[in-house]
């Protein structure tokens, strides 16, 4: 397993009249985050908040291209992002203890913060269709170029972790500088990784690790 120290980019916030940052997710466009009441879009580029909808956002978020998922308690809202309107919900695996969020292959991949797993599930049913194990406590949960990372926070120390898919054996850390934790995690699609700041009420860019091409 390879170990480095992450590389944090920039710092967004804290955001007026919000002490904590739950779920993060990118459209391309916005950062997204949760923060309990509402779920919040925010320009990467200028780190100012655009929007924000009214709807109960406690844990993870996510993005299939077209609708915002946001964790609720003990459930998964699917969400207009045009109108702020929730279309449908389904069951969070495990009840109320699901933290990160993440869309890939078509499905949602679900962190479940205490059990130490992400279940991969319908988006439609809500159904468990896989489950990797980890040894540390899950918040955050993305998939970027075929690689699955997640973020842990445990006796107040945060890393990203890339795993394996199928076994869920860590394949590379990315240790977070002491005092940085982390609870929802995003990929932009490329160098950067979007980092929920917990009760810091930030996000943090971090570098994505690049790998050469193999010959």
């Amino acid at each position: 397993m390879r170990r480095a120290t992450a590389e944090v980019l920039r710092e967004y916030g804290p955001f007026p009249g919000i002490p904590q940052v739950h779920g993060v997710t990118f459209d391309g466009e916005h950062v997204w985050f949760a923060s309990g009441d509402n779920l919040n879009a925010v320009d990467p580029a200028s780190g100012k908040p655009v929007r924000s909808i009214d709807v109960a956002a406690h844990a993870g978020s996510a993005f299939d291209g077209k609708h915002l998922y946001q964790l609720a308690a003990d459930r998964i809202q699917r969400i207009d992002p045009d109108t702020g309107r929730v279309l449908s919900t389904i069951p969070a695996p495990s009840g109320s203890g699901s933290s990160g969020l993440a869309w890939a292959e078509g499905t949602l991949w679900v962190g479940q913060y205490r059990d130490r797993k992400i279940h991969q599930i319908d988006p439609d049913t809500g159904a468990v269709l896989r489950t990797i194990e980890s040894n540390r406590f899950v918040t955050g949960v993305t998939w970027v170029d075929g690689e699955l990372w997640h973020a842990t926070l445990e006796d107040s120390e945060s890393e990203l972790r890339r795993v394996d898919p199928e076994s869920g054996d860590v394949l590379e850390s990315l240790e977070m500088p002491a005092g940085m934790n982390v609870s929802g995690l995003e990929s932009d699609g490329g160098d950067r990784f979007f980092c929920g700041g917990a009760r810091g009420g930030k996000i943090r860019a971090v570098r994505r690790p690049r790998r050469a091409a193999s010959r």
